[in-house]
């Protein structure tokens, strides 16, 4: 554990406290991608099988269970709950994410530190990771507005990766320049794909106007 990690981890729980702050107290879902929740729901159903077989710490299985329960509580909300249900814009959020998820499985069997079931189990996660906010991306393009909930979301999960790339940069230089290249290359791709968001949260910080993204 260092700074960097705990920062990101942090982060990545405001932006999971933000969304269902938004859901719970709104009873809406508008501007909320689904598909993106689904997304990280697989994500971290295949990262963390090793809650059944190995014990860091427990703040370690805290966190892993914080993450799964809170992803399948968003996507239970959206599916299912009277009200959130219909407000959730399924004309506009029409990414096709099985897409995404099979493009990560196939990398997952060809690209991997072992070829195990877990491995390429941690290894999918990390791939679709990396892509899982572009359904969410895409759906604030089409919108254009951002209120102000969701905007602060899609941010701290811009943080978290951003952080998590700083832990990765420590740890190599602190434990023996040893490094897995896979959370590497996909934590580069993920901060990429939130460049273009943080542009436009930046200038609508600073001109002190609401969120918009361009078409």
């Amino acid at each position: 554990m260092n700074a960097f990690r705990f920062l990101g981890d942090m982060t990545h729980l405001f932006s999971v406290i933000v969304l269902l702050l938004k859901i719970y107290a709104n009873k809406s879902c508008s501007g909320v991608s689904r598909k993106t929740q689904e997304l990280y729901l697989a994500v971290f159903v295949a990262r963390y099988l090793d809650l059944f077989t190995d014990y860091i710490s427990l703040y370690n299985t805290v966190m892993k269970l914080v993450f799964i329960t809170t992803s399948a509580a968003i996507v239970w909300y959206m599916r299912r709950h009277p009200q959130v249900r219909r407000t959730y814009d399924r004309e506009q959020d029409t990414f096709r994410h099985a897409i995404l998820a099979a493009a990560a499985f196939l990398l997952a069997l060809i690209f991997n530190d072992r070829f195990t079931i877990r491995e390429i189990c941690w290894a999918f996660s990390i791939y679709l990771e990396a892509v899982a906010i572009l359904p969410q991306l895409v759906l604030l393009q089409r919108s254009r507005n951002v209120d102000n909930l969701t905007g602060q979301y899609v941010l701290f999960l811009g943080a978290y990766r951003a952080f998590y790339i700083l832990n990765w940069v420590y740890r190599y230089f602190t434990e023996g320049h040893q490094s897995r290249w896979i959370p590497w290359i996909a934590g580069l791709v993920q901060t990429g794909l939130y460049a273009d968001f943080f542009y436009y949260y930046f200038l609508s910080w600073k001109n002190n106007v609401k969120l918009e993204l361009p078409a």
